[in-house]
């Protein structure tokens, strides 16, 4: 008997020596793929699909060229080894996450944040597909701005959480006005109110272009830049995000599993670890 009570005890502590060890061993992990350039990567390469090469058994999906989808795709990237840049010229404190930087310049007034980068990004792919119309976003307090009456003249009044629109500029659709209005956008919209915006999507019917979402104060988001899968029907992505304070736009590194990244499993109701951030309570969402 007192055999058997001393193998339990001893199971017992190898148990709990395994347990408390997980968080070192994940610590290694992410220490030793932020120092490492994962094998999948290109280095020779400027564009998101050519950067980033096929798992084994993976082919990518097809999409209609001209799409958001094909047109993130083929985002041009800087040369390998860039740096993510602050807004204020500075070098970002982490650089061990990324493995690209997206050629998207970064204001200097610090406003192109985690939420409006992608906010822009969505932006420019309608105004450069004749789709102008189709840009607007609602701010935090739930009123919709769109670039359509924001080039007609209209502004905002902001009083608390009561938003009032009055023509009090003259009709200008210049690409340099388009940009204020993108600014105006950053400030009074984030992660909170995309969040609540947008259409949420089941991880199953995950593609390009749809975004992981914590909203709140701070919250972040990330945006799938590519997707690719195999005979059985398992998806994998590659991710990018803007941050804070203000900086470049990059594509991240799997950091907790090196046989995949820079490549994402993404599942419903799961915690999921992005470079520098932690995704919990969080929903998978895409823009209308």
């Amino acid at each position: 008997m007192k055999k058997v009570i001393l193998i339990l005890f001893v199971l017992a502590s190898l148990a709990v020596l395994a347990f408390q060890f997980q968080p070192v061993k994940k610590a290694v992990t992410i220490v030793t793929s932020s120092i490492e350039t994962p094998s999948l990567v290109n280095k020779d390469s400027l564009t998101i699909a050519s950067r980033v090469n096929l798992p084994e058994g993976y082919k990518r999906v097809t999409y209609k060229k001209g799409s958001f989808q094909d047109y993130l795709r083929n985002y041009k990237l800087k040369p390998f080894g860039s740096k993510i840049i602050n807004y204020d010229d500075t070098y970002y404190f982490w650089q061990g996450g990324h493995i690209g930087i997206l050629e998207i310049p970064v204001p200097k007034n610090g406003l192109q944040q985690c939420a409006d980068a992608l906010i822009r990004i969505r932006s420019e792919y309608l105004w450069d597909n004749n789709r102008k119309d189709e840009i607007g976003f609602n701010f935090t307090s739930g009123h919709y701005c769109s670039w359509k009456k924001y080039a007609e003249g209209y502004r905002p009044k902001i009083n608390g959480n009561k938003v009032s629109f009055h023509k009090t500029a003259s009709a200008n659709t210049s690409k340099e006005n388009f940009y204020k209005y993108l600014n105006l956008i950053y400030m009074y919209s984030g992660t909170l109110s995309l969040y609540n915006e947008l259409e949420a999507v089941a991880a199953k019917d995950l593609k390009i272009g749809d975004m992981l979402i914590k909203g709140g104060s701070p919250g972040h988001i990330v945006m799938i830049a590519d997707e690719v899968i195999n005979e059985s029907g398992e998806k994998l992505f590659l991710l990018f995000q803007g941050n804070t304070p203000a900086q470049s736009v990059h594509l991240v590194k799997n950091l907790e599993d090196s046989t995949l990244s820079p490549w994402y499993q993404l599942e419903d109701d799961t915690v999921i670890s992005v470079s520098n951030y932690t995704f919990g309570n969080s929903k998978f969402v895409r823009f209308k």
